[in-house]
């Protein structure tokens, strides 16, 4: 009998590591967020169209003592809350509803923080049936001259169209262990390899870590999380979000409305733009 060699499963490439981590079941979601950073939120409800998407969560607040807007998505933690929010993912009516809550920020001439863990935009008949594409696609139209700061930030998973119909921001900030995303790594390993199981490749290949994006242009801040992920100490987690968003609304309010509206359309399209010699 011959001995067999030990055939030990290769290493998780880092971005896959960081992939796991912005999924994992612990991590604190967006309203934890809101809950530890803001005071006196007041829930609004509904799209004035079709009706109140229980994945999409928006409402005024307090920050560091000014008034905001939130928008912030809601993935659920027991089995049958995932389901009813269908994990995070938003219907139309959700994305209605947050552009509803964006404009009457602007009326009040509030700032919108936009937190996102969104791994797509819900791909039910229904939502099509509804406009989930052209629902997408006004936000980010409106989103890009809404005359008021926004700052959107990813905070777990931001994926694809789903996260970007809420992201069209001056600022666009990433967890540590944030991904941000055209597609899971699930789906682009079916599409190149038609495998999901090479998704550890997929999101090697693909560059979707907090440090890989902002070397791309896509976000223009990462926020530190503690030893392990923001999981381990939610707290600390919200402290550094905290601080970050005090400092880039600081900011922010120096500048004008019209250079405001001018510097946030050359960002969005310069981002993706590359240059061969």
């Amino acid at each position: 009998m011959t001995d067999q060699p030990e055939t030990n499963p290769p290493p998780l490439s880092p971005e896959w590591a960081k992939t796991e981590l912005a999924r994992h079941p612990q991590r604190p979601y967006p309203m934890d967020f809101i809950e530890r950073i803001c005071t006196d939120f007041s829930e609004i409800h509904g799209d004035r169209s079709f009706g109140d998407d229980p994945a999409m969560a928006c409402g005024m607040a307090r920050f560091d003592g000014q008034e905001v807007m939130v928008i912030a998505n809601l993935k659920g933690r027991s089995t049958k809350d995932k389901v009813n929010r269908r994990f995070g993912m938003p219907n139309p009516e959700g994305y209605r509803k947050a552009l509803r809550c964006m404009q009457i920020a602007e009326k009040f001439a509030r700032p919108v923080l936009s937190l996102i863990d969104v791994p797509a935009a819900y791909p039910g008949i229904g939502a099509e049936e509804r406009g989930q594409a052209e629902a997408i696609a006004r936000n980010m139209r409106e989103m890009s001259r809404l005359r008021v700061p926004i700052v959107a930030v990813i905070s777990g998973e931001g994926g694809s169209g789903g996260a970007l119909g809420l992201a069209v921001a001056d600022r666009v900030l990433i967890f540590e262990n944030a991904i941000y995303s055209v597609i899971p790594p699930e789906g682009c390993a079916a599409i190149l390899w038609r495998d999901a199981a090479f998704k550890d490749k997929a999101a090697e290949a693909m560059r979707i870590s907090a440090s890989d994006v902002r070397s791309l242009g896509c976000v223009d801040d990462v926020i530190p999380e503690p030893e392990g992920g923001a999981h381990n100490d939610p707290a600390r987690a919200a402290e550094f979000l905290a601080e970050k968003l005090r400092w880039h609304l600081r900011e922010l309010k120096t500048l004008s409305i019209d250079d405001l509206l001018r510097r946030r359309y050359d960002k969005f399209r310069n981002i993706a733009q590359f240059y061969t010699v």
